[in-house]
């Protein structure tokens, strides 16, 4: 079986990665390319009876001016000609942009495909593009696809197999006869095989009036069949986007509607979801957990196997699990933002003030999605063309509160305060303030420099494919399963291992974790977090911070003199069918609320709930809490700041995060 191999290529945002995925769907793989840390999405699929293989490079205006390491990996494979046909895609209703680059890439001379994506939303603004006479000028394949829906993307094969059986050569653009004449005597010179971009590239360097002919002769092809294949009609109405922006972009409209968004996101996420947390705790620690004991004593099972199932299982990796609801309402919001052209509007919105501490409104973006996840939001600062940039806003990513920290904050806000919701937007604001002083200290210290121009490419609003935002959900919802069924589970089986160790130790304050802790309290009792039993639950969560939670159930969970209760299985399930029907009746009715709802802490006799809160006091919790929203998210965030800066660099921010960290927790435990 022959193989295929295709250089999907295109601008940024013009949905290659949505067309990839309809071509080869579970076959597609992410990785890095060779010596860098730009990301590689790549895939195979079966046509006829060819093995097609596509390789998506990172998305690109231009060849021309080559600066970020996303543009260098997407020209050096261009050049290395080690694939066989181009499918570049472009966003019809901004084609005449995009086929700027697709000149660039004509010069190449190698079989190509061009995919029209985006086609119903040109249809939308009165766009309609002559198919039949743009392959005829440019002498390629076309398809019109829509690549959120799929529709028109088969028919990429076929066509993708025609272009390489036929090697049809793409329309070459007429230059001067002069610099005809360059090329055609570079090219003997050299006696390379240079396709005439490669030449065209070589000459411009050495002449500046070089690279201006070429640019102004690309331009004047690009209008040429732009005014050729484009079609408007005159359609009156603005359009949706121009609508929305007018408002959603206002210098003081905008960031209402930004902080009412924000508002709405945190007041959806919390209320909708709180019901249910509460409603999942009580079904595995008053149901599940004493169902499972009762099972094992009747089965014979020791003691020790069923201390582990109660207290590493259910009072570990269940409290963490509780949360789930939560951590899946708010990444189907932040994935909505995403995908509905939002995101980038509050780059545009944030610009003026991201000036004052030198960066664009780009560094926003990171920034928001680290409300997701850390590492992927240091992963963003790869389009970044200055590396002092990416330095700044790697080191202000993990101050910005990720799931794994909302978490924490949820549970010992509902637990020690009577307002939650205002306590857990006030440590997500303080996180804020700490990113942009840690930005400006940057700034002026070590990493100095000019700001340079940037350009912001704003596209249009678009409806979000449900399927899609289901889908993104779902990855993100199996990863923090993965992370509780792998990472934390695994921390707190070493928790309750230390807590049983050494063999026969009866008093758990001789034990090998109270030891670790007691080693630490040196440190941490100055900021109120002496306890051996908080400072062991601190060291775990620097793997993941839901450890911190876990560990403290596994801890709280030993210490309980009596074993779990009896229960009549068959009563407790009915009560926990009818809890559950509460629970979402509760869940429904608040997101009919505008304001948000006020919550209070049941605390049954024994619960860890109860078990906690006789552990610390208020003052304590909120200590507790501002150091872990300030010290270094997690173990994960510091490998990616040295992948993506350098090991002197992240270990540098760990040690500043720390200091940072205990000062906070120090002034808040001595002064409230």
């Amino acid at each position: 079986m022959k193989t295929i191999k295709v250089a999907l290529i295109g601008n940024p945002n013009v949905g290659k990665t949505s067309i990839l995925n309809h071509l080869v769907g579970a076959n597609l793989k992410i990785g890095n390319w060779a010596g860098v840390t730009v990301e590689k999405k790549e895939g195979k699929t079966f046509f006829q009876d060819y093995e097609v293989y596509f390789v998506d490079l990172p998305g690109v205006y231009t060849l021309e001016e080559v600066v970020s390491e996303d543009e260098k990996v997407t020209l050096d494979f261009l050049l290395s000609g080690d694939y066989d046909v181009i499918l570049n895609v472009i966003e019809t209703p901004r084609i005449e942009r995009d086929l700027y680059l697709t000149c660039q890439l004509l010069d190449l001379g190698k079989p190509m495909v061009l995919a029209l994506n985006m086609i119903d939303e040109a249809q939308k603004i009165g766009i309609s593009i002559d198919l039949e006479r743009l392959a005829e000028l440019l002498k390629v394949r076309v398809v019109k696809t829509v690549g959120r829906t799929g529709e028109g993307v088969k028919e990429i094969l076929p066509a993708v197999v025609e272009a390489y059986e036929k090697q049809t050569i793409p329309f070459q653009i007429s230059y001067p006869p002069e610099l005809e004449e360059k090329v055609k005597a570079f090219r003997e010179s050299t006696g390379e095989n240079l396709s005439k971009f490669e030449t065209l590239r070589l000459l411009e360097s050495e002449a500046q009036e070089l690279s201006r002919i070429i640019k102004e002769k690309r331009l004047s092809f690009t209008r040429g069949v732009a005014n050729e294949v484009v079609k408007r009609k005159l359609i009156p109405k603005e359009s949706l986007t121009e609508t929305l922006d007018r408002f959603l972009l206002h210098p003081f409209f905008g960031f209402l509607s930004f902080g009412f968004i924000m508002y709405l996101f945190f007041k959806t996420s919390f209320d909708f979801s709180k019901p249910i947390i509460d409603w999942i705790d009580g079904f595995l620690q008053e149901f599940l957990a004493p169902l499972c004991a009762q099972v094992l004593e009747d089965l014979g099972v020791s003691e020790f196997l069923r201390s582990f199932i109660a207290n590493a299982v259910f009072g570990g990796v269940g409290v963490v699990l509780s949360f789930l609801p939560l951590i899946t309402v708010m990444y189907f919001f932040l994935t909505l933002l995403e995908t509905s052209g939002y995101l980038p509007r509050v780059s545009f919105l944030m610009d003026r003030f991201t000036h004052k501490i030198g960066l664009h409104g780009q560094s926003v973006i990171p920034l928001i999605l680290g409300l997701g996840c850390n590492v992927p939001a240091i992963l963003a600062t790869r389009t970044f063309q200055e590396t002092k940039d990416k330095l700044l806003v790697i080191a202000m990513v993990p101050f910005i509160s990720c799931p794994a920290r909302l978490v924490v904050f949820s549970f010992f806000a509902f637990v020690f305060f009577q307002n939650p919701v205002a306590v857990i937007l006030g440590l997500y604001f303080l996180g804020i303030i700490f990113s942009v002083l840690t930005g400006v200290l940057l700034r002026k210290t070590l990493l100095k420099k000019e700001l340079s121009h940037f350009v912001m490419d704003l596209p249009p609003y678009r409806m979000p494919a449900w399927r899609t935002v289901f889908n993104i959900t779902k990855v993100y919802v199996k990863d923090f399963l993965y992370r509780a069924g792998t990472v934390i589970f695994g921390v707190s089986v070493l928790v309750w291992l230390l807590l049983n160790l050494p063999i026969g130790e009866k008093n758990i304050e001789n034990t090998y974790a109270a030891k670790l802790g007691k080693a630490l309290s040196y440190v941490l009792s100055p900021v109120g977090l002496g306890d051996w039993r908080i400072s062991t639950s601190l060291v775990s969560g620097f793997l993941a911070r839901e450890a911190i939670l876990s560990n403290l159930g596994v801890i709280v969970s030993e210490e309980k003199e009596d074993g779990l209760e009896k229960i009549d299985p068959k009563e407790k399930a009915k009560e926990e069918f009818f809890k559950l029907g509460e629970a979402l009746k509760q869940s429904f009715t608040s997101l009919f609320s505008f304001f948000p709802a006020s919550f209070s802490v049941e605390e049954e006799e024994g619960s860890l709930k109860e078990k906690i809160k006789g552990l610390m006091n208020f003052k304590q919790a909120l200590s507790l809490l501002v150091f872990v929203l300030i010290y270094n998210s997690c173990a994960a965030t510091v490998i990616t700041m040295a992948r993506e800066g350098n090991v002197k660099f992240a270990l540098g921010f760990l040690v500043y995060s720390f200091v940072l960290a205990w000062m906070l927790a120090f002034l808040v435990f001595r002064l409230v």
